[in-house]
């Protein structure tokens, strides 16, 4: 019997659906793939404003997300085999349609079915997707598999580059800067995970799907990122609350908080973020231990509460 697959997914770009698309590429032959998207009732602008983008920040960090529409009754009421589930990061955590989704009554899509969780992002994942495996953990999923595929140029170009697309729309190579988002031989390359995620199914071996995930390179993280993203968590939490003391989404009073926390996230992302690196190289060679504990952690499917 061949297995049914759905593949649950929010894309405001619609990068991820190519990355989900190549993931399934070479398996269509052999499982029966649906897709689930999730849509918010009111769609978030693409591109964005500068005001737009931060004041989506305090809801997306305090996980206060946007209300989704239902899937249609045919994809609720059959049985799935397995769960992809593809999501992009906001702010250190799950865009707010995928917590919109995960915190809905039309997550019990999940409720005992393996998952393989597939992110699409510039480079900061890992907050996100502890989120995420609490979420999965607490609808009784069983998360089996993750996929990251990140923009693998230097932090500076990725950051102006993916400014240029989320600001102005522009995706394509211009001037000096490379197009933005994942590399498209990265995108097309991600083949290579469906037909192991498809083996272990077949095999009854999802147990060690990651292992062999990994192995293909599923999962690239530096140290650096890890400790990144401790600070990071901890101030986006703080700006998220004093944001929200000014009212709520599009409420004119907040709008001069959300633009000094535009203003602080820049000077984070190209001057602290280099900074980081070198912390991270220093903490690597005094706490080596440690923080490969941590890396090694990030790349696996177990949750511990407060790792980040």
């Amino acid at each position: 019997m061949r297995p049914r697959i759905l593949v649950v997914y929010y894309s405001q770009t619609g990068q991820l659906r190519q990355i989900l698309d190549s993931v399934v590429t070479d398996i269509k032959g052999k499982a029966d793939i649906e897709y689930a998207v999730i849509e918010p009732v009111t769609p978030f602008p693409f591109p964005w404003t500068a005001l737009q983008f931060v004041d989506a920040m305090p809801e997306t960090v305090e996980h206060l997300p946007c209300a989704v529409k239902p899937l249609s009754s045919e994809l609720l009421n059959k049985d799935y085999d397995l769960v992809i589930f593809g999501y992009q990061p906001w702010f250190l955590n799950p865009s707010q349609p995928t917590t919109g989704f995960l915190q809905g009554d039309l997550a019990k899509l999940f409720k005992g079915k393996p998952v393989v969780t597939v992110i699409g992002c510039r480079n900061m994942w890992l907050h996100a997707q502890e989120k995420v495996k609490e979420y999965l953990g607490g609808l009784g999923a069983h998360l089996v598999g993750n996929i990251v595929l990140t923009d693998t140029n230097p932090n500076l170009v990725s950051t102006l580059t993916v400014m240029r697309w989320s600001f102005k729309g522009q995706k394509g190579a211009s001037g000096l800067l490379p197009a933005a988002g994942v590399q498209d031989e990265d995108i097309a390359a991600a083949n290579r995970f469906g037909i192991t995620i498809y083996q272990h199914f077949v095999d009854s071996n999802l147990i060690d799907l990651q292992r062999s995930l990994l192995a293909q390179g599923a999962i690239a993280l530096k140290p650096g990122l890890v400790i990144l993203e401790q600070r990071g968590i901890k101030n986006f939490r703080l700006w998220a609350k004093f944001i929200r003391r000014k009212g709520g989404p599009g409420d004119p009073a907040r709008a001069g908080r959300a633009l000094m926390f535009k203003n602080l996230l820049l000077v984070a992302i190209f001057i602290l973020s280099p900074i980081s690196n070198l912390t991270a190289f220093i903490k690597l060679v005094m706490k080596r231990h440690t923080l490969l504990r941590d890396v090694e952690y990030f790349r696996q499917l177990e949750y511990q509460e407060g790792r980040l």
